[in-house]
């Protein structure tokens, strides 16, 4: 059964991008104030990674689960609600004395970036009007911009005046919250025609494969997820770190150099969705994946120059594998695009924060540069995307059929 589709509503695409770019930019404004944390709470680089742990794991296992709930019962204020856990977080974390304080702070945080991800994306495939690569890409895209933005706003503003200032963050999941107003009534109001029509957001589409080659090509989704987002953990966490330590530069030049592969991942997430749609899933997620392979490779042995430069093409090309890789997924499920959704922007986030506690005490044990000669070569992992399907491939068959 075809689910009825319309013209895709840019002004919410455009609105929930936004809001992810509020929501992202504060997510990586705690990864990059991380300097200034262990300098004022005196922590090891493994409590830095429990820090990054907690956050990671209130942002990612509540996703799925927050995306199954409301796949059932859709709740219109949502996206507010999470921008006022966001909000209270971030306070917090400005005037944490102690790492359990710290650690409740960003906690607060995670469970706001928890509501949103899982939520905002299924309302960006009801807004796509059928081209969800193009919407998909457009959500994404805007997360990497906010993601890009947050180590700017703490090396020009915290940074040079102390953690305090990091309170004044705050005012963007206010933002946040008087930009979700229009979004929260276009969805109700979508809602009251789903109910008219007698057709549930949550209506049976039939899967394009049988459900045991559907488990194992998610299998081999969460694998791909798993390679980047270790690789990825190792950058957003200790990048900073490691520039300092190996080239001698200071924090504000740091955040200034982690701007650099943010932004690079913000122009290439532009791509993932909209060639995706074009030549196939599959071939945008191998690109992405081990495409970004030689630079890694590279980077732990290069100067600072080459260093920024072989992150600007790390994070370029490995940015479009995400949004190709929650599509695919979607079209293995398309009846499940909440709880979808939040299975793997959870995934991704424990991951990341699993991975950035380990890699925090490596880096006690054996020193930074360790992490990223170890981690370079998990890129290499997206060799496993030859044993997925062919959706668009499977696709036109059925049609000629």
């Amino acid at each position: 059964m075809k689910q009825k589709t319309v013209a895709p509503s840019i002004g919410i695409l455009l609105t929930l991008s936004i809001l992810h770019g509020l929501n992202d930019a504060l997510q990586s404004a705690v990864t990059a104030s991380y300097p200034l944390l262990k300098n004022d709470l005196m922590l090891s680089f493994s409590q830095v990674g429990l820090i990054t742990l907690t956050y990671q794991i209130s942002a990612s296992v509540f996703q799925p689960i927050i995306g199954f709930f409301y796949d059932r019962h859709p709740y219109v204020w949502s996206l507010p609600v999470g921008s006022c856990f966001t909000m209270v977080g971030f306070i917090s974390l400005a005037f944490a004395t102690t790492l359990f304080w710290a650690m409740c702070s960003v906690f607060m945080v995670g469970i706001g970036s928890s509501t949103l991800h899982p939520e905002a994306s299924r309302l960006t495939s009801i807004a796509s009007g059928g081209k969800r690569g193009m919407a998909q890409s457009l959500f994404q895209v805007g997360g990497n911009l906010g993601g890009a933005i947050g180590p700017l706003l703490v090396a020009f503003w915290a940074a040079p005046y102390g953690r305090q200032y990091i309170s004044f963050f705050s005012i963007l999941p206010f933002i946040a919250i008087i930009v979700a107003i229009p979004v929260c009534r276009w969805y109700k109001n979508r809602l009251q025609l789903f109910k008219q029509e007698n057709t549930a957001m949550k209506v049976r589409t039939e899967s394009p494969l049988p459900m045991k080659t559907v488990i194992f090509s998610i299998g081999i989704l969460l694998l791909l997820i798993f390679s980047k987002y270790v690789y990825i953990s190792s950058l957003s966490s200790y990048y900073t770190f490691y520039l300092i330590e190996k080239f001698g530069v200071d924090i504000q030049e740091s955040q200034i150099y982690l701007f650099v592969f943010l932004g690079a991942t913000a122009i290439g997430t532009l791509a993932g969705g909209p060639v995706g749609d074009k030549i196939g899933r599959k071939y945008v997620i191998w690109v992405s994946i081990l495409g970004a392979a030689p630079f890694t490779l590279l980077m732990p042995h290069v100067n600072l120059f080459w260093t920024v430069v072989m992150s600007f093409f790390i994070g370029l090309i490995i940015s479009s594998a995400f949004p190709a890789i929650l599509l695919y997924a979607q079209e293995l499920l398309p009846y499940k695009l909440g709880l979808v959704s939040g299975l793997f922007f959870g995934f991704a986030f424990g991951i990341a924060g699993i991975a950035s506690a380990i890699l925090g005490k490596t880096a006690d044990l054996y020193g930074l540069e360790t992490i990223y000669r170890v981690c370079a070569y998990m890129p290499l992992l997206g060799i496993i995307t030859c044993f997925l399907p062919d959706l668009k491939k499977i696709k036109s068959k059925d049609r000629d059929h």
